[in-house]
């Protein structure tokens, strides 16, 4: 099996408060970045190159947790976890991401008084999506900021919205691709598979007994998942290394009565034990929905298909770059 090349992550400094940040003339942008999509990417590549050209800093100020987890409690939610998050932003050349905790006292922040920490550490340009606002009740529209910009000394730049296949690329459309299942969809507006890692934890053991041993994950509770469903996928193991995998989401309803989602994962051409250790998985594509099936024999009948039509499709594609690289 091949193993994709990983380079080194430029370099970022990241810090979890604006007081650790000494001034410096910097281009910023600000926002919850949950899966550094498309139009995330976009946005961020305006301040890197603003950044260059000036002599600045690009600085990506974000949060966590996600200001609608905290004033609406939707979960699971993430499409990337906060390291995830990071590692992502990291690759698009940002000098320094700052990831500030967010809470019902950070939503009664007024605009003027965030934008003012903003200036404290050097804010000569503001980039900012169209639909964007700040502060309080979101009082911070874009032509507040421009008042404050002509008040304080910066400049607001407003990034064309990214639209793929007509629509906009958000994360809530994302969500909602992985709510249907609609892997590639979501890949699409990522920019990348949508990828989850978690600890190998010990299992039923009932795939050892049918002849395809599955690695059982422990997915952070708050990460989005994709529909209940059978998926191909690329694995992502430790010390670099890489397997085609059929991974399954769901209740398995052929022997159990549990409503607990879990998610397995059969590794293509493996034989160890990973227990306790971290894999990551990209979904490539969905290739059944769950269901409950007559016999055991049907089942593994169904496994050997499901097996060998993941294998033909990922072997016919170059496998994403790792969450892990750097």
């Amino acid at each position: 099996m091949s193993r994709e090349p990983v380079g080194k992550e430029p370099r970022m400094r990241f810090v979890q408060d604006l007081e650790e940040v000494e001034p410096f003339p910097s281009v910023v942008t600000v926002g919850a970045f949950d899966g550094v999509h498309l139009g995330h990417q976009a946005l961020i590549a305006q301040v890197v190159a603003m950044a260059r050209a000036t002599g600045g800093r690009a600085v990506v100020v974000t949060f966590f947790p996600h200001p609608a987890v905290v004033l609406r409690g939707e979960t699971p939610f993430y499409l990337t976890s906060p390291e995830e998050k990071r590692r992502y932003i990291a690759r698009l050349g940002v000098d320094l991401l700052v990831q500030l905790p967010f809470t019902p006292e950070t939503a009664r922040i007024r605009a003027a008084a965030f934008v003012e920490q903003l200036v404290r550490i050097g804010m000569r340009a503001l980039w900012a999506g169209p639909d964007f606002a700040l502060g309080y009740r979101r009082e911070g529209t874009l032509p507040v900021l421009e008042a404050l910009g002509r008040q304080h000394g910066y400049t607001v730049h407003v990034a064309m919205e990214f639209r793929l296949g007509g629509r906009p690329v958000r994360s809530s459309r994302i969500r909602e691709a992985l709510r249907q299942g609609d892997v590639r969809a979501a890949a699409a507006c990522l920019g990348r598979p949508f990828a989850v890692s978690g600890e190998v934890i010990a299992g039923a053991g009932r795939g050892q007994r049918l002849g395809f041993p599955t690695a059982n994950l422990a997915i952070w509770p708050e990460h989005a998942l994709p529909a209940d469903g059978v998926y191909a996928c690329w694995a992502d193991l430790p010390e670099g290394i890489r397997r085609m995998a059929v991974v399954n989401i769901g209740v398995r309803p052929t022997f159990d009565q549990s409503q607990e989602r879990i998610v397995e994962a059969h590794l293509l051409d493996w034989h160890g034990d990973l227990y306790g250790q971290r894999v990551t998985l990209h979904f490539i594509e969905r290739l059944r929905e769950e269901r409950r099936f007559p016999s055991v024999a049907d089942l593994v009948a169904q496994i050997h298909r499901d097996v060998e039509r993941a294998r033909a499709l990922l072997e016919a594609m170059a496998p994403p770059v790792p969450i892990e690289a750097e």
